[in-house]
């Protein structure tokens, strides 16, 4: 089979990862291709994970507000979705266009360490070289064997979004991040919602005081968690409305229109050839990189979910432009934050930045707690969102701040503001930057004051 075409870097996924690595590589000066397994660009990210699932999460929320609405629908809220996906799409082809880096659809798979085979939907295969490869193909939901997900009501965090019907119950199993959110989405969508944890708390390497916070919200709510729990099978349920049994170890049976699995994801690393080229994988599919986002080929690169943790839309887009500029120039003197936010967009959602009580108990750091209850800022009142506090962690003898930790409305948003401050050196970094420092009121943002009033009282 013939080349068609060389180039200078080849990038396999448009996903964040994708983008940033392609992006980077054109305005270098390079000759740049992208391949993607999808009609359209953006990845898992944009079609089937973030931005699908927070829009969901906005549209109910909107729901909710609105006491005399009409009852919510399912497959109506994914539809006002799909503009979001549709805007997005667009925003980033042009992206490519303007930077001249064509889209190619199709399977990449590797012939040898510098050619790549693209079978394209309709059964067309040709080949393209390149001097270097960086590979952001994501990850996708983690599929036990034993599981039917040909079964209609047995679902994953991809094919939830294609639910025909809104169901009455859901069984969620699995409490991470993932199936934290749903909880809180199908929550608001008043279904009534299991939420099954295989460990002995949600969300472990939160701090102890959100964990416990976001439990309370959804049990209030009305969503049944089930902590400490593991599957023995799961069956169909035809004598019960064609549902879906789930059996525990405990010899618990849990009934419900529709189960989502929502334990863990797998790269999306098979059938590309790796192997054949002495590129290692591990258990889960991610492939193994060195610091610079190099496989075990040199010329070849993994960033993204691909390259396993922090598997962030945020340090993806990251990851990809710090693997093409290594690829680009030999060096990259670039690296993600220390300190990665964290976002998970529950109702309300949550936010962490830095260490935990429970960490900094554990390096006997003398450290202090400032609290800000929503309940009591002004603009919390005004808009009716008052569950949820931001929290501040910081060295009682330093005033160093240690940690930020943010549980309601707009956290993932309060969150940076903090970490604005975190990040910089020396004594700017202090609890005395809130407290000197007029804020706008009323505001979210005030909560830094009063959290870091609440603080320095305990001290002094």
């Amino acid at each position: 089979m013939a080349i068609s075409e060389h180039y200078d870097v080849i990038v396999i996924g448009s996903g964040p990862g994708g983008e940033g690595a392609a992006m980077t590589a054109a305005k270098g000066g390079r000759r740049v291709a992208v391949i993607d397994e999808d009609a359209e660009v953006g990845g898992s990210c944009t079609h089937r994970g973030t931005i699908p699932s927070k829009a969901l999460r906005h549209a109910i929320q909107r729901l909710s507000d609105d006491e005399g609405g009409a009852e919510p629908d399912f497959p109506q809220l994914m539809r006002k979705a799909q503009s979001v996906i549709g805007t997005q799409v667009q925003l980033r082809s042009g992206f490519y266009e303007r930077n001249r880096v064509p889209v190619i659809a199709g399977r990449a798979s590797f012939v040898d360490a510098h050619t790549i085979e693209i079978a394209t939907a309709g059964g067309a295969h040709h080949r393209c070289r390149a001097d270097r490869f960086i590979l952001a193909t994501g990850s996708r939901p983690y599929r036990p064997p034993d599981v039917d997900f040909t079964h209609p009501h047995v679902v994953d965090s991809d094919t939830v979004l294609q639910l025909r019907e809104t169901p009455r119950s859901i069984t969620i199993y699995g409490a991470g991040v993932i199936g934290c959110e749903y909880a809180s989405i199908f929550r608001g969508l008043r279904i009534k919602v299991n939420l099954i944890n295989t460990r002995d708390k949600l969300l472990s390497f939160l701090d102890d005081e959100i964990i416990d916070a976001l439990a309370y919200h959804l049990r209030e709510h009305g969503v049944l968690i089930r902590h400490s729990e593991e599957y023995e099978r799961v069956e169909a349920d035809p004598a019960n409305g064609g549902g879906v049994r789930v059996h525990l170890k405990s010899n618990k049976v849990i009934h419900s229109d529709v189960l989502l699995w929502a334990q863990g994801r797998t790269g999306n690393s098979d059938a590309m050839g790796l192997d054949a080229i002495g590129i290692p994988r591990n258990e889960r599919g991610s492939v193994v990189v060195n610091a610079a986002y190099q496989t075990a080929q040199p010329h070849i690169y993994a960033v993204g979910d691909l390259a396993g943790n922090p598997s962030l839309a945020s340090a993806a887009y990251d990851q990809g432009r710090f693997a093409a500029t290594h690829a680009l120039t030999g060096v990259c003197e670039q690296r993600l934050v220390e300190d990665i936010p964290t976002g998970i967009y529950t109702l309300p959602e949550i936010s962490s930045l830095g260490a935990s009580e429970r960490e900094l108990t554990a390096r006997k750091v003398p450290y202090e707690v400032g609290h800000a209850f929503f309940r009591h800022l002004a603009r919390a009142q005004i808009t009716g969102r008052t569950t949820g506090m931001l929290k501040i962690l910081f060295h009682r003898e330093t005033l160093r701040i240690l940690g930020i930790h943010c549980f309601g409305n707009q956290a993932s948003e309060i969150i940076h503001i903090g970490q604005a401050i975190m990040t910089q050196p020396g004594e700017a970094n202090t609890l005395m930057y809130f407290i000197n420092t007029t804020f706008n009121y009323p505001t979210m943002a005030e909560a830094y004051r009063v959290a870091a009033l609440n603080g320095l009282n305990r001290v002094r």
